[in-house]
């Protein structure tokens, strides 16, 4: 007894210990991101801020607290300029609604009288690597060839400024501060670049990627703003949900093999080398009309195209129309994916879905089941109250509105049916009344009877 009466304070006094530990790291964690408040408007400028704009009830909010944690511990241990911070959009719902806060969470980037938007995936390191690149230059230098050979390791896509001065200096700069959100811009003299890089004249902006290179050319690529915005993805990715929304600012069809990346037969890895070959060797012909990739499953792509794709197969994606394309024959090698690209850029090819009315009908509907269905998977309990509780309302109120208009119905019967008695008896008088008239008929017809008697028993006399 005496043991486990010692043992207790020192149990007591772990746990309090444990819970000392747990305070100070949720304490430390609080240091490196601020609760920011009203005077956040009047003390910002005088540095750079990363905000997350949230709301206490919203999921996607509470997921992130975690991650934005770690990005906050994380920039601050790197020695970063930036500050991290956190605010609550519904108390102070006018400050979010200056920095044009239309959900939650949302991720800005405040730089001086400047917001940018993060659109990224929300996970720590995509996080910091665009705080990163929005908090530091906006044009990078590059000072030496060895400088470009490191830049060139990190980045898979690398614009490049070549040359002094000039007009598309100026365009250059002013593209870079609308999407430096997305990707890092560079400059650097002729002699800096590899050997191998021929530029056929000067001034000239160059993007790096796919093991090669390819030049800016105004007459062929338009507007320098479009051309970087297609340009910025490699010619071949893993797509997903977040890339598919990125790539409808291209305007560039997809064309996509999906797959099941943990299936490693024949005809999924075919399909998937198909799409890689056409990327590469056809880049010339298609790369300003096509972007190409791979997606694993096929759950995000039936519920984007509201149909149900078997897997391994190929489709076509315009994201600026929701309209697809599907193959209307197997596709057994490269140039039967090449024939299927020119039939849909000729207009041949048979175009599915779309946005017109009846699409988006369609949408609403599917939409809707999706969620009743979801709901109901995931809790059906849930789901019954959500939706069995309504539906048992609104048929409570049907049944009643029924059944007064029944009642209703019955008793203007019996009034119709009394009015109508009322009448006739009015008119023709009760049973009794007429027996009684019909017996002054036969007593008044006897007394004349009796009257020619008498009348004619006189005349005898």
């Amino acid at each position: 007894m005496a043991a486990a009466g010692g043992r207790r304070p020192q149990q007591q006094q772990q746990l309090v210990g444990a819970a000392v530990v747990v305070a100070l790291v949720l304490a430390s964690d609080a240091v490196f991101v601020e609760d920011l408040d009203e005077s956040f408007k009047e003390n910002r400028k005088d540095d750079i801020w990363l905000v997350d704009f949230y709301a206490p009830w919203c999921g996607h909010c509470k997921k992130l607290e975690p991650v934005w944690n770690e990005v906050g511990i994380e920039m601050k241990n790197m020695g970063s300029p930036v500050k991290v911070g956190k605010m609550d959009a519904t108390s102070f719902s006018s400050i979010a609604s200056e920095f044009g806060v239309r959900g939650y969470p949302t991720i800005k980037l405040l730089k001086g009288d400047l917001a940018y938007n993060y659109r990224g995936p929300r996970t720590k390191d995509d996080i910091i690597e665009f705080a990163n690149r929005v908090a530091g230059p906006l044009i990078r230098p590059l000072p030496s060839q060895h400088m470009f050979k490191h830049v060139q390791k990190r980045h898979r896509v690398l614009f490049v400024y070549v040359g002094g001065e000039s007009p598309l200096k100026e365009k250059y700069i002013e593209v870079a501060s609308e999407l430096i959100v997305y990707t890092y811009f560079f400059s650097a003299s002729e002699d800096i670049l590899p050997e191998y890089v021929i530029l056929p004249e000067l001034p000239a902006v160059v993007v790096f990627k796919d093991g090669t290179y390819f030049v800016y050319d105004e007459y062929e690529d338009g507007d320098l703003s479009s051309w970087i915005n297609r340009e910025r993805f490699q010619g071949y990715l893993n797509v997903d949900g977040f890339t598919l929304y990125e790539l409808g600012d291209t305007g560039k069809l997809v064309a996509i093999a999906v797959i099941d990346d943990k299936n490693s037969s024949v005809e999924h890895t075919r399909l998937k080398s198909i799409i890689q070959e056409v990327a590469r060797d056809y880049r010339d012909h298609f790369h300003r009309d096509f972007q190409f990739g791979h997606m694993d499953g096929n759950d995000y792509i039936n519920s984007l195209l509201m149909d149900d794709l078997t897997v391994p197969t190929i489709v076509v994606l315009n994201t600026s129309n929701q309209q697809y394309f599907l193959p209307d024959r197997h596709i057994e090698n490269t140039e039967d994916m090449v024939q299927f690209i020119n039939n849909i850029l000729d207009g041949t090819a048979e175009a599915q879905g779309g946005d017109g009315v009846l699409q988006r009908i369609k949408r609403i509907i599917y939409d809707a089941k999706s969620t009743v269905v979801s709901v109901f998977k995931s809790s059906p309990l849930l789901g019954c109250f959500l939706f069995g509780l309504p539906l048992g309302v609104i048929s409570i109120m049907c049944y009643g509105i029924c059944t007064a208009d029944t009642d209703g119905g019955i008793d203007e019967n019996e009034a119709t049916k009394k009015e109508n008695g009322d009448q006739e008896l009015t008119d023709e008088g009760s049973e009794e009344e007429q027996e009684e008239e019909k017996n002054e008929k036969y007593t008044e017809l006897s007394d004349g009877e009796l009257k020619q008697k008498n009348i004619l028993e006189k005349k005898k006399d």
